[in-house]
């Protein structure tokens, strides 16, 4: 019966503090979102660039709706704020799993909250300057004479936001390794054994992540993954669990020497 309370209380706790952590993440995102919004015609620019660097001159995006501006610049506020506030983000994310680290393993916070951050922007901006602009180069290539591309804001935020996104998620794969190698999930050796189906896997997601389906867009994608795959195989073997060797061997070594 006392283990049995003991648990509940312990999974009490631990619904305690995820609702802490997600009460500050909201708070952080608010506070974000009401600075990105007063920028909102800033960002509209940034965000909108890759796409009208792609279109012929005097086009312009196009909204449907009535109240579809509203929403789509609060899209933009929303989304801005994610990045703003992502360091805070990572933050509370860390001091959720803490307690179930080891001490020596807690004071990898400042290392966790800097890389998680720097790879989340990394693959954001990546996405923005390396593969979206011969994507939209692509789409808009079929513009002619008789075809002209009126594109709605609505809709290309919504691609932009899932790609890059996907993007910056995809970039805390060396994060994810670490904490399943921590947990003696994986191994160094069990990532390099299966390696090749990881490069299969990686070019699969490509392809369904990519807006574009030509395969240079798809191959600049796969690149970075695969790059990050092989950081991880190191990553692993840094944070996999060390074997424990007998005291009795130990012990054998000492006569021995």
């Amino acid at each position: 019966m006392e283990n049995n309370e003991d648990l509940k209380m312990s999974l009490t706790e631990h619904l305690i503090e995820l609702r802490k952590r997600l009460t500050n993440s909201l708070i952080a995102l608010g506070i974000g979102f009401i600075v990105c919004y007063y920028f909102k015609d800033w960002l509209f620019t940034i965000i909108t660039k890759p796409l009208t660097n792609a279109l012929p001159k005097s086009s312009y995006l196009i909204y449907t709706g009535l109240t579809q501006a509203f929403f789509t610049y609060m899209k933009v506020a929303f989304f801005s704020s994610l990045i703003l506030t992502s360091p805070i983000i990572f933050y509370q994310v860390w001091k959720f799993i803490s307690p179930a680290l080891l001490p020596q393993e807690k004071k990898y916070v400042v290392p966790f909250v800097l890389s998680s951050t720097l790879l989340f922007l990394a693959g954001i901006l990546f996405g923005y300057f390396v593969v979206l602009p011969p994507a939209f180069e692509f789409f808009v290539s079929f513009n002619n004479e008789y075809l002209r591309a009126m594109i709605s804001f609505n809709e290309y935020l919504s691609l932009f936001i899932k790609f890059l996104l996907g993007f910056g998620l995809s970039f805390q794969l060396p994060i994810l390794i670490f904490f399943l190698a921590k947990l003696g999930i994986v191994t160094d050796k069990l990532l390099s054994k299966n390696r090749k189906y990881a490069i299969l896997l990686m070019f699969i997601a490509a392809a369904i992540l990519t807006p574009s389906p030509d395969a240079l867009s798809q191959i600049l994608m796969a690149i970075p993954l695969l790059c990050l795959y092989e950081v991880s195989i190191f990553v692993a073997k840094f944070a996999g669990k060390k074997e424990k060797v007998p005291e009795s061997s130990e012990k054998d070594q000492d006569q021995q020497v």
